[in-house]
């Protein structure tokens, strides 16, 4: 009897000891050791909208300061707010939906290419400028992140955006994600999507509005994980990057 207490207190006092450890060695809350946040925060008063999509609402429907015993709140906005995922039932009539895009797309080796400080697009000559081929999974560092256009609430229509033919050599090449620093791939006003169809219709999914300023170019491990929204065309994504 005595080794059978004696065994779960020691364990207990092991794990304890582990616990206190790993805490003391730990980063501040909401910070995994080696990894960086590339998702945008979602804040009213610093997230761009696209126009047309829905506004940004952030509300507690209880709160300590009116009294209330506990907070709660209630969120409302777009699917593509902030850093979120493009599936492609966004473009694609009968396309797959946002929550059935497979987990294999958005976990794995990234690489984060810096654009031309001065690209407004990214075309196939933009593209050719650097080492794409062989990457798995493809981010573009654009002018964007540079201006911090991510927290600044004023959309802004020039933004660097993925031409149709940049577009059409990473589909054929085979990458498995792509995702770029605004609120969309395709340029402001185009006629037609075809950047995004050039990825979409292959399955591609792309993430759009992510927080690249901070990031230097390079290879990855990523993780991004979009809101198992059912039979949605997009949802919300948190993002995050590890050096390799």
């Amino acid at each position: 009897m005595k080794h059978q207490v004696t065994a779960p207190l020691a364990w207990l006092a092991f794990w304890i000891g582990l616990t206190h450890m790993t805490v003391s060695a730990a980063q501040p809350p909401g910070r995994a050791p080696g990894w960086i946040d590339i998702s945008a925060p979602i804040d009213p008063r610093t997230t761009p909208v696209y126009p047309g999509n829905a506004p940004v609402k952030l509300d507690f429907m209880r709160d300590y300061a009116k009294g209330d015993r506990l907070a709660l709140s209630a969120y409302s906005l777009g699917a593509h707010t902030g850093t979120h995922v493009d599936a492609p039932l966004h473009f694609v009539k009968g396309g797959t939906p946002v929550d059935k895009v497979s987990l294999e797309a958005f976990v794995g080796p990234a690489r984060v290419i810096d654009c031309s400080a001065d690209a407004t697009v990214i075309d196939a000559a933009e593209l050719n400028k650097h080492q794409w081929k062989g990457a798995q999974r493809i981010l573009f560092r654009t002018r964007n992140s540079r201006q911090g256009w991510m927290t600044d609430p004023t959309f802004h229509e020039d933004f660097t955006y993925l031409a149709p033919d940049a577009a059409r050599l990473l589909a054929d090449a085979g990458v498995q994600l792509v995702g770029i620093d605004y609120l969309s791939i395709e340029k402001f006003h185009s006629p037609e999507p075809k950047a995004h169809l050039a990825l979409l219709s292959k399955g591609i999914p792309v993430v759009e509005g992510l927080s690249l300023k901070d990031v230097t170019p390079g290879d990855y491990d990523l993780i991004v994980l979009p809101l198992r929204v059912v039979d949605h065309e997009a949802a919300p994504a948190r993002a995050i990057l590890k050096q390799r």
